[in-house]
């Protein structure tokens, strides 16, 4: 972590928390009061080293006498050096220091800390100075301020071209594939247009105020994930270890599913669709269909066995399977080239997977809604049943889907708002893409279901010309008298209206009775019968949805290749705007914490992610992709915001933490969030947890896997290593909590302060030691109206509704009353 020459600004402190030099604080900090001689009228510049401080170069007051130098225990030594350097008038850097390789040059060194309390002399040195608010060279106190910088500028940190390509970026990292294949079928499974009211009222409780939370620590502290907890609570560092690695899991097999996206993308440019029909094969003489595809559809047969090419189980990896290998290949270059840059690439490229996107949804709306049978689709998606609201498990479902959608404890929201300048607006950003995202889910809602009502109307038709046949046959065998059958009724252009008239004098025949209702349930609750003229499918989310029911249905489009190309054209955007947020995750704390070139670091994440993948792209690899979107990120990400929520609102303290939003905004949130964090969000994320081990416990661990003899899916548990796997995925991804607070309770690893940094700049000091006698009066008693007295921050009590709180903070110890903060650093200590 950096720091940089700054000033401090005064806060009062209780008597029994003031130390003076080199005395302790009891609390393992040290404080160190080095006294310079000048007055508080004046305007000067030190250096400062805290654990885990993060600070800027910012002109203030400080108080006559001196000015309070806080180091972390570790760093006391340091402290010594500055302080007898600066008490003999000079402040002086060790002459093995960077800054005797530049005795004439005024351009600013920087030094890890670590360096200069690792020396053998520390008071050993040359002519090289510290700036102390006076200019290189002169011999009297600098009575003009010089401008200071920009804080966000001066820390070095990427920023974001516009506010345009930040909200893209959390729009497209909160927007993918969930909220196209996943919110319809919870829609539907969950009454309908009444699953819209528990996903509301919980979007409002805890989507909201989490998404919030995390732009505001993000956009505060300026760093990323690992960074920003290591800083608001050390003990509770490995939040951000568990994001990254949840990250790198969620990773590894999203990029997959835009591999197979890439496949039917390619696979589009033909006429006809190569999974509109089944292949045939030769048998001796004659020509027969496929008896895989002629037991299942031309769309599933073309997805598990031309596409994946499965395998009956988990047990069998049947090798790798080139074609998925190549697509695979392609998504992490495509992955890659958007995130080489930072975000200075992927901004840009967010300008169209992000609103690319919303076009294709659009049109496929619009000529969604000219098909035949669309309404009713829509109609039955929306026709709320209201019983369904008092089920436990349909708000366990919406509260993970809002936990989810909004891609909560991942860290890519985190380490977006960490490139914002401070004053960014943060709270207008959270509950605009909170908007946009639930907008989005209806629309992509609108668009599967106008769609699988075309596709629905598509089988009622075909079911009645099937039933037609045997009732003419019926009618030649003399089970059905003619004279039952309406004479109206012409069977070799059979409507469905004529048929459900008629259906009441044929049931007795075991007829299917070929309504719309029937065949929009089934599709929906995927109960298909081939022998009633529907097709086995999977549930109609996720893959089922994307490859199976939805591509089906675009072979009956006019045109079909023009819509499929621009439907995975769709998917591969979706896809590619939350794998940036993802990589972005990934990148940004290990940025921050090391000197790596972005470049080389993205590129050896991609490279070792595709090597890592290669278990997906085996011809079992739809199994793996299975057990890792069912473990490797559910129960850790819950657990990871749950802590989140934890650190902010009780261990630092919610009423600070909107002291600190008001500071930063220039206004003060609603009370509402301050409740939400407090009480309604950890009690709901406990909740949560809680329904998410008893759903784990309960339901049997396995996959289905596809049997090619009967073209159908069947049930299989895990085997013991498979299982073992699943499960050590939740392990792993949740061990750096535990790890990192034992480790940093017990003190066996630092806090972060070997990965701080000093800068400093060669300069003269005049020996000013009679200047405080001189200004004292000025000073204190203000005689002088063109000198009175600067203004000083009045105290800030931080009380809840529960009263005073303690602060506690490793990098400046603990008090009850706020102390010396770098200004450029977040107030607050966050």
């Amino acid at each position: 972590m950096h720091i940089i020459a700054s000033h401090l600004i005064w806060r009062e402190f209780d008597d029994d928390s003031v130390c003076v030099a080199a005395d302790c604080c009891g609390k393992g900090h040290y404080c160190y009061r080095i006294c310079v001689g000048l007055s508080a009228s004046e305007r000067m510049r030190v250096v400062t080293a805290g654990a885990q401080a993060a600070a800027t170069v910012e002109e203030c007051d400080v108080r006559a006498a001196g000015v309070p130098f806080w180091v972390g225990s570790e760093s006391s030594r340091l402290a010594t050096v500055f302080e007898k350097s600066l008490s003999s008038g000079v402040a002086a850097m060790p002459k093995n220091t960077k800054v005797t390789q530049r005795e004439h040059s005024n351009e600013p060194v920087t030094e890890s800390v670590a360096d200069l309390l690792s020396l053998e002399h520390p008071m050993d040195y040359k002519s090289s100075q510290m700036s102390m608010g006076l200019s290189p060279g002169s011999t009297a106190p600098v009575k003009a301020l010089i401008p200071s910088p920009d804080p966000d500028a001066e820390d070095g940190r990427p920023a974001w071209n516009n506010k345009l390509e930040y909200i893209l970026a959390q729009v497209g990292f909160s927007v993918g594939l969930g909220n196209v294949w996943r919110f319809p079928y919870l829609c539907q499974k969950n009454g309908g247009g009444a699953y819209l009211v528990p996903y509301f009222i919980l979007l409002i409780l805890i989507g909201i105020p989490l998404f919030f939370l995390e732009l505001a620590v993000g956009q505060r502290i300026r760093r990323g994930s690992i960074g920003v907890w290591n800083y608001v609570y050390p003990q509770l560092g490995g939040i951000g270890v568990s994001s990254l690695m949840v990250c790198g899991f969620v990773g590894l097999y999203y990029n997959v599913i835009i591999g197979w996206s890439i496949f039917y993308f390619f696979q589009s440019f033909q006429y006809p669709l190569p999974w509109a029909e089944c292949p045939i094969q030769i048998n001796g003489s004659q020509a027969i269909v496929v008896p895989e595809c002629d037991k299942s559809s031309a769309t599933t047969y073309f997805w598990y066995r031309q596409t994946l090419n499965i395998t009956s189980s988990i047990d069998d990896t049947g090798g790798l399977n080139w074609k998925m290998v190549l697509s695979l290949l392609v998504a992490w270059i495509l992955v890659c080239l958007a995130v080489i840059k930072g975000i200075q690439s992927s901004g840009k490229v967010m300008y169209f997977s992000s609103l690319f996107p919303y076009l294709v949804l659009f049109c496929f709306l619009v000529r969604g809604l000219m098909l035949k049978g669309a309404v009713d689709g829509i109609a039955h998606m929306f026709t709320p049943k209201l019983e369904k609201m008092l089920e436990p498990q349909v708000w366990r479902e919406a509260a993970t889907q809002v936990f989810f959608a909004l891609g909560l404890g991942f860290g890519g929201v985190i380490a977006f708002s960490s490139y914002n300048k401070r004053e960014n607006n943060c709270h207008f950003d959270a509950a605009l893409v909170s908007v946009i995202n639930f907008v989005t889910s209806i629309l992509a809602t609108l668009v599967v279901f106008a769609v699988l009502g075309f596709k629905a109307n598509i089988m009622n038709e075909k079911c009645v010309v099937d039933n037609a046949e045997k009732i003419i046959g019926f009618l030649n065998t003399g089970v059905l008298s003619k004279e039952l059958i309406p004479p109206h009724i012409n069977f070799s252009h059979l409507s469905t209206e004529d048929y459900a008239e008629m259906y009441r004098v044929i049931k007795t025949l075991g007829l299917d009775s070929c309504l719309l209702e029937d065949e929009l349930n089934k599709l929906s609750l995927a109960t298909f019968d081939h022998h009633l003229c529907f097709y086995v499918l999977q549930a109609v989310q996720g893959t089922g949805l994307a490859f199976i029911a939805f591509t089906e249905a675009m072979t009956h489009f006019p045109a079909s290749p023009f819509w499929s190309v621009m439907f995975f054209f769709m998917l591969i955007n979706l896809g590619l705007g939350s794998m940036i947020g993802t990589m972005t995750g990934i990148t940004t704390p290990i940025l921050d914490a090391f000197k790596i070139r972005k470049e080389i670091l993205c590129v050896a994440c991609c490279v070792i992610a595709f090597l890592l993948g290669l278990l997906f792209v085996q011809r079992s690899g739809n199994y793996f992709v299975t057990m890792f979107d069912d473990y490797s990120a559910g129960l850790p990400l819950t657990v990871v915001v749950f802590l989140e929520n934890i650190s902010v609102a009780w261990i630092y303290g919610t009423e600070r933490f909107m002291q600190d939003l008001e500071d930063m905004l220039g206004f003060r949130p609603y009370s509402f969030y301050y409740y939400m964090w407090k009480y309604v969000s950890p009690a709901i994320l406990v909740l949560l947890i809680i329904a998410t081990v008893i759903e784990m416990a309960i339901s049997p661990a396995g996959y289905n896997a596809w049997v090619e003899a009967e073209g159908a899916e069947r049930f299989h548990s895990y085997p013991p290593w498979a299982l073992a796997m699943a499960y050590s995925l939740i392990v792993v991804a949740m061990l750096p909590l535990p790890i990192v607070f034992l480790l940093r309770h017990y003190n066996l690893i630092s806090d972060g302060s070997n990965k701080l940094s000093v800068s400093y700049r060669k300069g003269m000091m005049k020996d000013i030691s009679n200047l405080e006698e001189q200004d004292e009066q000025r000073f204190i008693l203000g005689k002088n109206p063109s000198e009175a007295p600067s203004p000083m921050p009045a105290p800030r009590p931080y009380l809840g509704p529960g009263g005073t709180q303690e602060m506690t903070n490793t990098n400046y110890g603990t008090s009850t009353k706020t102390g010396y903060q770098n200004i450029g650093s977040p107030e607050s200590e966050l």
